[in-house]
């Protein structure tokens, strides 16, 4: 893995955490918390979206979309587990 392909890896999932942050809950986790949220919703996303025959293209916009579909639905099972549901104020962490 090259520098460049890291440097691209840690944009998007910070990008991605960042944004699926704001769609969830209306803030951010943080730089370290985005980009763990961001990562992981992109290995969920990458999972996910071609096996519900969703295939969104290629480039960095693409991945950020994938990565950001992949973590908002890893914040809302978050909350499911932790019995928040999807209503009320409360904090995750």
């Amino acid at each position: 893995m090259s520098n460049e392909s890291l440097l691209v890896i840690l944009v998007v999932g910070v990008v991605a955490g960042w944004l699926a942050g704001k769609i969830v809950r209306g803030a951010g986790f943080g730089l370290i918390g985005d980009l763990v949220v961001g990562i992981i919703g992109a290995f969920i996303g990458d999972w996910l979206l071609p096996r519900l025959g969703i295939h969104l293209g290629f480039g960095i916009i693409s991945a950020i979309i994938n990565a950001v579909i992949g973590a908002v639905i890893l914040l809302f099972l978050i909350r499911l587990v932790q019995g928040g549901g999807f209503r009320g104020k409360r904090r995750w962490w």
